[in-house]
């Protein structure tokens, strides 16, 4: 049986063990740790939210669920900002057979969340893995373009010392900080700011599931 598949058996048979492991999974970065480990200084955070595509956003965001679904609030999100219909978890994960439990189970990979963006819009979908570092400064440049939404797939370890696999869309980028603007999809983090390089280097890890690197959608 394969690895995804003994999991959402072990899940369906026991969903309240499975539901209570992904709340520990969900705190256990320490409170201090994400104070301390990104930028979100009034100032900057206040110049951030007015930058073009951050501002489509309207300084709110609609937080997971549930620790387990990042990438559909991601795309609700990110939906709500450019006038599609799917802005809610629900209405992106409708129709899909993805989380029927209520729980992603063990998450979704950067390949399944794409599959979900293209299944809600007929925009134009691309899917960037193993980018340099060169290729992922480019992007975070076109971050601001209003034609454009990114939403990252990284490892909260990388930046906070613990923590696993998230998604969240990026807001814009502070060029001449060279920092970008994360709308963290969890409310206990919230949005912040953190340098590009340290972005890429939680970006450039592989998934678990699934052995692929992590990367960005970019939907036109």
């Amino acid at each position: 049986m394969g690895r995804r598949l003994a999991i959402a058996v072990i899940a369906c048979v026991g969903l309240l063990c499975g539901a209570a492991f992904l709340v520990v999974a969900q705190t256990s970065v320490p409170a201090e740790a994400i104070r301390s480990s990104v930028i979100r200084t009034p100032e900057l955070i206040d110049r951030a939210w007015k930058l073009p595509v951050a501002a489509t956003f309207n300084s709110e965001l609609d937080w997971q669920s549930n620790s387990s679904r990042c990438g559909p609030a991601s795309l609700a999100n990110m939906f709500r900002s450019i006038g599609e219909e799917a802005t809610t978890e629900a209405e992106v994960l409708d129709g899909t057979g993805k989380c029927w439990t209520g729980f992603c189970i063990i998450g979704l990979t950067l390949d399944e969340v794409a599959e979900l963006a293209q299944a809600k819009t007929g925009r134009k979908v691309t899917l960037l893995r193993n980018l340099t570092a060169a290729q992922f400064r480019e992007h975070m440049m076109h971050a601001n373009d209003p034609g454009r939404r990114y939403i990252i797939n990284f490892t909260r370890k990388t930046i906070f010392g613990a923590g696993a696999g998230h998604f969240s869309p990026i807001g814009g980028y502070l060029e001449a900080e060279d920092m970008v603007f994360v709308l963290d999809v969890n409310e206990r983090y919230k949005p912040w700011l953190v340098e590009r390089e340290r972005l890429f280097s939680a970006m450039d890890t592989v998934d678990s599931d699934g052995g692929q690197k992590r990367g960005l959608l970019l939907i036109e």
